[in-house]
């Protein structure tokens, strides 16, 4: 069997790797604690469960979606104008998503031919990276340093390159860094878009997941933005629908139109309770969204209180579900931290690598276990002696 030369790019992800590693300590009889993937543990609320359990017993529901139902696309709408202030047409600037991890993987095919170049933060969510790959583009990444607060620096990027780049991927507040951007860098990250005429895409899986009194926004509040690019959001972690694969592609109308053709040879649309639910979401009662925020904020201070005292100093992340976490010097690689916490103490965590060349010497740690659980981390980790 001779296969497809493109898949030479990849490996085997590295969330496939840690659930391996999970089950074979677990298969030991080791109790794992596992901070690596950001799968909420905040379920939905009662209402968006119960309008999606009631859809689903219709036999009506079960027929190809298609595409969006209108009340989707006017629904998303008025979440956008209702939270960010951000006006958008339901019909041509919305297009659904099966998550955001579809959309990534899927937009570079619309945008990138064989050997365009896609800008792409480092470190970075693995699948910015992936979804480029996958349409056979050339990466050109981004350092994010912390000295420059994990922010890209456009000055730092070659302008031969800048001209050849067809799309650049950004994200705020990031992942895996927890970095926030400041309103200064969406202004010169439109002013640069448009003097290199490069598509931007930015995600922004985590506006409602910022700390201490911090609001987060959208790209698409500020002026030029729809003209150069499109933002994705989720419902994963804002209203704990992760299983349920519901995002949305806002804003430029040529690169939704695009989007939408290519999905429309892909797949037939959304799930129609799915659909409903996610109206529910967006569109209903809020108060959830504040008790999410304010839980994973209470996640934060616990891990990084009581790692603290056990010898692991981490910088509270401004927002995110996650931290970013220096490992120690005496490891050589954040893998082999990594494998080393896993074994000395059953807590699994990502090793920065994974997210690209410039996460070597970090990892990242999900804000997904409840607080008792976290303490137990802490815990272990005192007791391990890696600190010491």
């Amino acid at each position: 069997m001779h296969f497809a030369n493109r898949m030479e790019a990849f490996g085997t992800g590295i969330f496939s790797v840690l659930l391996q590693k999970k089950q074979e300590k677990e298969a030991q009889g080791v109790s794992v604690i596992d901070l690596s993937v950001g799968t909420p543990n905040i379920p939905p609320e009662e209402r968006i469960r119960q309008v999606l359990s009631q859809a689903a017993l219709d036999p009506k529901s079960y027929v190809y979606a298609i595409r969006d139902t209108s009340a989707l696309q006017k629904a998303a709408t008025i979440w956008y104008r209702r939270r960010y202030g951000v006006e958008l047409d339901p019909d041509t600037q919305v297009c659904s998503l099966m998550g955001s991890q579809e959309g990534l993987s899927h937009i570079a095919l619309t945008v990138a031919d064989p050997g365009d170049i896609v800008l792409v933060p480092d470190p970075c969510y693995p699948v910015f990276a992936d979804g480029p790959r996958i349409a056979g583009a050339q990466l050109s990444y981004m350092p994010l340093r912390k000295e420059n607060d994990y922010l890209i620096d456009f000055s730092a990027i070659d302008p031969e390159t800048a001209r050849r780049a067809k799309l650049m991927i950004v994200s705020y507040p990031n992942n895996p860094t927890c970095a926030i951007a400041p309103p200064s860098f969406y202004r010169e990250l439109i002013e640069f878009a448009r003097t290199y005429d490069i598509m931007v895409l930015h995600d922004n899986a985590y506006s409602e997941l910022t700390f201490d009194g911090v609001k987060g926004g959208s790209f698409l509040s500020y002026p030029g933005a729809v003209d150069v690019g499109v933002e994705f959001n989720s419902l994963s972690k804002t209203y704990g629908m992760a299983g349920a694969r519901v995002g949305f592609c806002l804003g430029n109308r040529e690169m939704v139109e695009k989007l939408k053709l290519l999905k429309s040879n892909m797949d037939y649309g959304m799930f129609l309770p799915v659909q409903q639910a996610a109206i529910e979401a967006i569109t209903g009662d809020q108060s959830c969204v504040e008790r999410t925020r304010q839980a994973y904020q209470h996640r934060r201070d616990a891990l990084c209180r009581s790692f603290s005292k056990a010898g692991w100093v981490i910088d509270p992340p401004k927002a995110t579900m996650f931290a970013w976490a220096a490992i120690p010097k005496t490891f050589p690689s954040s893998q082999e931290f990594a494998l080393a916490l896993l074994e000395k103490t059953g807590v699994l965590v990502t090793p920065g690598s994974g997210f690209g060349p410039s996460g070597e010497g970090y990892v990242r740690l999900a804000l997904v276990q409840d607080e008792d659980v976290i303490l137990e981390a802490a815990d272990r980790i005192a007791k391990s002696g890696l600190f010491q």
